[in-house]
């Protein structure tokens, strides 16, 4: 049904029909406000912003999987911070063109991740506009103290989960041939799989957090160098990365040619923890690898604050990076 003969607060019904009722909600959607119950002293509180046009394209992207990510780069914020999702507030601009199917195949990804991650959806609004507009905001809480960007030193090592360079080399492969990057067996549809839907990385930080082994901790969504950089400049360190150390998959492997790393040091949305640790919990660092069920590879070590971000080839010699990634006023950039 076009969404002009169904109506905000049909829509909104609709919407509350289908959302089941989350854990600890007292008040969900239907009344002014929402009222839950609050499951530590204090909250974690993140919000993002997709704008079609800027943050994704539909002519590659399904609105399902649209729906999935949008919740996903918002838990992987909490993530980073060693934290628990609780609830998520969701509001959209809605183009005239769109229909209550379009809605509701985005609310079904959006809810499936929900679902998944024990998240309660307990609100939101709704208007038209000329694109589409998301806005998430997730509130969580942490069991243990949550984990920020400074508290690196000098001797730490850093580590990263999971692979890097997935989701950037797989779009831009999708640009160049969107037919040959959606073949079915070919590798660039993995690196699609996790451009599209990424995975927030919450048992590994909330592990991190209570076993008090993170001493910094980030998501990659600039890409690892900027993102590393953040890090660097919160806790007044600088970095060694060894190239070879860099967990690459099969398929970015396969694909990447001259690329080589490029993608894998620069490329974002990958929604990754890159985080450092003491160099004696290593033994408990691999354990915790095994019971969050995802590769945690080191990738390099903190040094003192004067020698940067630098770079190292299988050699040992410096390899020359000019540090680049996403910077949403300095360049546009369609993803999703």
């Amino acid at each position: 049904m076009k969404l002009n003969r169904l109506g905000e607060f049909g829509l909104i019904e609709n919407i509350r029909r289908r959302t089941p009722v989350g854990r600890d909600v007292r008040i969900g959607i239907g009344d002014d406000a929402a009222s839950v119950k609050n499951r530590g002293d204090s909250s974690l509180i993140t919000a993002d912003l997709l704008i079609e046009g800027s943050h994704f394209d539909l002519r590659w992207t399904s609105l399902r999987d649209l729906g999935h990510k949008a919740l996903a780069v918002n838990l992987s914020d909490i993530a980073a911070m060693g934290g628990i999702p609780d609830y998520v507030i969701l509001s959209l601009g809605i183009p005239a063109h769109f229909d209550s199917e379009d809605i509701d195949a985005f609310y079904r990804g959006f809810e499936e991740l929900a679902a998944e991650c024990c998240v309660a959806l307990v609100g939101g609004d709704t208007n038209a506009a000329e694109k589409l507009i998301i806005s998430v905001c997730v509130i969580g809480h942490s069991s243990a103290k949550p984990v920020q960007r400074r508290g690196a030193k000098a001797g730490d090592d850093i580590y990263v989960t999971g692979t890097l360079g997935d989701s950037a080399l797989g779009l831009k492969l999708l640009r160049r041939d969107r037919r040959n990057s959606t073949r079915k067996g070919h590798p660039a549809v993995t690196l699609l799989a996790r451009h599209h839907r990424p995975t927030p990385r919450l048992a590994a930080g909330a592990q991190l957090a209570k076993k008090k082994l993170a001493t910094a901790m980030i998501d990659v969504s600039d890409g690892l160098l900027q993102d590393l950089g953040h890090i660097c400049r919160a806790s007044a360190i600088g970095a060694l990365i060894e190239a070879a150390r860099l967990p690459l998959s099969p398929a970015y492997r396969a694909l990447a040619g001259k690329e080589g790393c490029g993608d894998a040091l620069s490329g974002g949305e990958d929604y990754e923890l890159l985080f450092c640790a003491r160099r004696q919990n290593r033994t408990q660092i691999e354990k915790l690898s095994i019971r969050a069920q995802v590769a945690i590879t080191r990738i390099g070590a903190c040094v003192p604050a004067d020698r940067g971000i630098v770079v190292l080839d299988p050699s040992g010699k410096a390899v020359p990076m000019r540090i680049q990634g996403h910077d949403h006023f300095k360049k546009a950039r369609l993803s999703v």
